[in-house]
């Protein structure tokens, strides 16, 4: 008769994809399966004689205490959600169902890791979130100003910011920068930025990072209080800015989960930004004149009518100037269209310096121009901007012409009321009084 041999030992808890943990009265772990160190990254021996509570992240400690109360007084819990710090310092989302044993007098739980389940519905919200945002905005500092708060519900911090390139000068510029901080260094943000679309990568701002840091901000990471955490901003274009967070500064954060929570609201933001900067230049486009960035006829006219309301709501004085660039075909004709194009350019720049900032200029068309002076109590008033716009066009200019030219206008007036009390009327009336000045005006040509 063969021996029976006895079958192995099997830990069947240790081949439980979920954790299975035992905690006494006291509050410290008795039992803790081989899945605690996958799910937190301690081993058994590390956690077993360790008070439960000190593992659990410091924001969800009373409310796990007031859970751990319940079940020992005989109320069974399911899952019961809370955060645990894991050995390297990030975080795991943990749902419980447990029970108490009284004859044993433990806790008995079993404990499965919704991390990534929790960051999948973190991004689905940050998606919908800035979705809805983005829709509900009227403009790029209303939408960074919604994304703020997006962010600061599920990353705590002090600090959001959002830089762009500036078109004219391609300059890294903050379109959008808010702080708790009493006194901000915005200028290490700046830098940070500028390493981060530089490097197209993200990049950590933080005491003991100054060795893996561009040279200019190894310093401001050493004497930094917190952090702060930059991501590019990417567009199938390119880049078109940075995005920075300032955050804490405790070890027990996890950096690579914010890193990858940002980089997620980048990409959304990134193009929602492309789609706003797209919508806006269309409606500039629509509405401005493409040579000079001036008004054009459409925009004028609305400007004009909302400015004739006013002046007859509150009974004061508007005056309009139709001005004419004298000689501008002989410009053309002689030295060329691009030359006549950087001539009507600096004439609208030399008109545009008589003017005042409520002033309003605009292009018509060709060689026209129109500027809308609103409250103008005299003609004397208007007779003085006139003055003005043929000094500052006074001085020759270089067009690309063999020489500078010499440059004049002849500017109509019309005064409202007294020339009329409608858009069209005062137009027609600006319009003889220019040509009739533009009988006796020099021709444009080149200084002798």
């Amino acid at each position: 008769m063969e021996p029976i041999v006895a079958p192995p030992v099997i830990n069947f808890a240790d081949l439980l994809l979920d954790a299975v943990c035992m905690v006494d009265g006291g509050g410290r772990f008795v039992f803790v399966s081989a899945a605690c160190e996958r799910i937190f990254g301690f081993t058994q021996h590390e956690m077993i004689g360790k008070a439960m509570i000190d593992f659990v992240a410091p924001a969800d400690r009373a409310r796990t205490l007031a859970a751990a109360q319940n079940i020992m007084a005989g109320k069974s819990h399911f899952n019961f959600e809370n955060r645990y710090l894991r050995k390297d310092g990030s975080i795991a989302h943990v749902m419980w169902s447990a029970r108490w044993s009284e004859p044993d007098q433990l806790r008995v739980a079993v404990a499965r890791d919704v991390t990534a389940l929790k960051q999948a519905q973190a991004m689905q919200a940050v998606l919908y979130a800035i979705s809805e945002a983005a829709h509900a905005s009227d403009d790029l500092a209303d939408l960074f100003q919604r994304s703020h708060a997006i962010i600061a519900e599920l990353l705590p911090a002090s600090g959001f910011g959002v830089a762009l390139f500036d078109p004219p000068d391609r300059q890294l510029r903050f379109a959008y920068y808010v702080d708790d901080e009493t006194a901000p260094d915005a200028a290490s943000m700046q830098l940070l930025c500028e390493a981060v679309v530089q490097r197209a990568a993200p990049l950590l701002l933080e005491a003991g990072t100054a060795d893996v840091l561009p040279a200019s901000l190894q310093a401001a990471a050493d004497a930094m209080a917190g952090a702060a955490l930059a991501v590019p901003l990417t567009t199938p274009e390119g880049i078109v800015g940075a995005v920075v967070l300032r955050c804490g500064g405790d070890g027990a954060r996890d950096r690579a989960r914010e890193r990858d929570l940002l980089l997620f609201v980048a990409n959304q933001l990134a193009a929602t930004i492309q789609r706003k900067q797209l919508h806006a230049q269309m409606h500039f486009m629509a509405m401005h004149d493409e040579l000079t960035r001036l008004p054009n006829r459409r925009l004028f006219n609305d400007r004009f009518d909302l400015a004739l309301g006013r002046a007859r709501r509150h009974q004061e004085g508007l005056s309009l100037l139709f001005i004419d660039v004298n000689g501008f075909k002989h410009v053309n004709d002689r030295y060329g269209h691009a030359c006549g194009d950087r001539l009507l350019q600096q004439v609208a720049r030399g008109i545009a310096a008589g003017l005042r900032a409520t002033d309003t200029l605009a292009r018509l068309g060709g060689d026209e121009f129109v500027v809308l002076l609103e409250k103008m109590a005299l003609p004397s008033d208007t007779r003085l901007v006139v003055d003005k716009i043929h000094a500052a066009l006074a001085v020759p200019v270089e067009v690309g012409a063999d020489s500078p030219l010499r440059v004049s206008v002849s500017i109509g007036v019309a005064h409202y009321p007294e020339h009329g009390d409608n858009r069209q009327a005062l137009m027609s009336h600006a319009d003889q009084t220019m040509y009739a000045a533009k009988a006796a005006a020099p021709v444009a040509g080149a200084e002798d």
